[in-house]
């Protein structure tokens, strides 16, 4: 499979995550439309980049929620029930991985 220069981004941001989900990060929940154009990009990372992710955190939970009409958005929560959500509406797939790794990397 040939990947483009964005997909390429996309699955070295992926890579760069690797297994490090699980250290002050409790969960990452994705909510997006099923249908909407506004949330294509968080669609299509979840189709090219879950599994990876996943396979790299086994037993790091990482919910799916998908709801007509919804606004995509990245909802992290941290230790002690701290929230931080990003939102997701018209990002690329680069772009939803940019964020994820952002907010991955950023304390609450």
């Amino acid at each position: 499979m040939l990947l483009s220069g964005s997909e390429k981004m996309a699955a070295a941001a992926v890579r760069g995550i690797g297994g490090g989900l699980g250290r002050s990060l409790r969960e990452l929940r994705i909510h997006l439309c099923q249908r909407s154009p506004g949330s294509r990009g968080v669609r299509d990372f979840i189709e090219q980049h879950y599994v990876t992710l996943k396979k790299a955190n086994p037993d790091f939970p990482i919910l799916i929620r998908e709801c007509s009409g919804v606004q995509p958005k990245l909802w992290a929560r941290y230790e002690f029930g701290k929230e931080k959500s990003v939102p997701l509406n018209n990002l690329t797939v680069d772009e939803v991985a940019k964020a994820l790794e952002n907010i991955v990397k950023s304390k609450v």
